[in-house]
């Protein structure tokens, strides 16, 4: 466990490239170092900012206070392989997701491979319980080990403990459910630490039913067939890049903490009211338990639709915004992106009004998908 000789800021450290300087970084390459490094910021009451890659997160431009401990550990572990039960994969936190997933190509573990391309740490997946082009880590979570703030100990949840929905967990309602977060909220970093992630992968070269309509078209497939799973990946990466969706240093469009906006889940009655006919309505899935025959349980009563049509038809298009600040991604109105010289009240101040446009359209509140340090929206 180390603490960092310079004074980093959070613009340093995120994918935004926005935020104010840091109390104190500490880097920690073992379990034992990240659990200390958590129970001393908790002993001393100082603010704790657990980070990863970075990138669902948008930090004020002031000065944060407390404990920013990154989790420097790398490494995939296949512990458990049978031809019927497939691999059982271990991953510490601090592994970069993309790395899993391509190794889950190269080595036949199918089931992740149409979430390549997502930046940010594996330690963050069930938190949001990360999910695109039709799969989420729902689908192959076993377990995650945690390190729980309030009991002060080491913990394994397996999947059905979790409370996992779209974009949802227990780990990441403690933010702000009392429930959830053993009596009282916690934050900027939950009750509990993700220190280490399992999954259960089925074996195979070909791919998942492929679920989701654009990505079966660019694969030639139907919806429900397979295809081999390196060709997914390939796919799902250039989708992505066509998006600004896959980070590039020398491209401000992916200068962003990706999709900013949750699509909104709204009761049927609400979708009949407040949408217009030819909005985009889908079925919520229940994923807060194991589903027979591995296809997630519909929701009766329950609508999603997509906020990136919502704040299109409210009269944003791609681009928007100020061309050297904060602007909409010119590739994707759902990211909110840094053009060079946003700060974090610029992409504060654009969110605000992109959200207020769609709530006077529509009566839709939408709600930020990013974990918001030190500002409110």
């Amino acid at each position: 466990m180390s603490p960092n000789a310079t004074t980093p800021t959070l613009a340093d450290l995120t994918t935004l490239r926005v935020g104010g300087p840091v109390g104190r970084l500490v880097d920690t390459d073992t379990e034992a170092d990240l659990v200390a490094a958590v129970q001393a910021a908790d002993d001393e009451g100082t603010p704790l900012l657990v980070l990863g890659g970075g990138s669902n997160l948008l930090a004020s431009d002031d000065v944060f206070p407390g404990v920013v401990v990154r989790d420097r550990r790398r490494g995939i572990e296949r512990r458990e392989q049978y031809a019927c039960a497939g691999a059982f994969v271990a991953v510490p936190a601090g592994q970069p997701w993309d790395e899993v997933v391509a190794t889950a190509v190269e080595e036949g573990w199918r089931g992740i491979e149409a979430l390549s391309g997502i930046p940010g740490s594996t330690g963050a997946t069930p938190v949001q319980n990360v999910g695109a082009y039709g799969q989420e880590v729902a689908d192959t979570l076993e377990t995650v080990r945690v390190y729980d703030r309030l009991t002060r100990r080491v913990r394994s949840l397996v999947a059905s403990e979790l409370g996992l929905g779209y974009r949802t967990s227990v780990l990441k309602r403690s933010l702000t459910d009392p429930a959830a977060g053993g009596g009282r909220t916690w934050g900027p970093t939950g009750r509990y630490v993700v220190l280490e992630v399992g999954f259960q992968l089925a074996l195979g070269t070909s791919s998942a039913p492929v679920r989701y309509a654009e990505l079966a078209r660019t694969l030639g497939v139907g919806l429900g067939e397979r295809a081999p799973a390196a060709r997914v990946r390939e796919a799902v990466l250039e989708l992505r890049r066509g998006k600004g969706m896959v980070l590039d240093d020398a491209d401000h469009d992916t200068w962003s903490a990706g999709s900013f906006f949750t699509n909104p889940i709204l009761t049927t009655e609400q979708a009949d009211t407040l949408l217009p006919a030819d909005a985009p309505r889908f079925p919520v899935e229940d994923r807060s338990r194991p589903s027979l025959g591995g296809e997630p349980r519909t929701v009766e009563g329950l609508v999603k639709t997509s906020a990136a049509w919502l704040i299109s038809r409210a009269g944003f298009e791609r681009g928007y915004g100020d061309p050297e600040r904060a602007a909409l991604s010119g590739k994707h109105v759902l990211a909110l992106t840094n053009r060079g010289r946003a700060s974090a009240a610029d992409i504060l101040g654009l969110a605000a009004h992109i959200r207020d446009a769609v709530r006077d359209r529509f009566g839709i509140a939408l709600v930020p998908e990013p974990v918001v340090v030190g500002l409110d929206l």
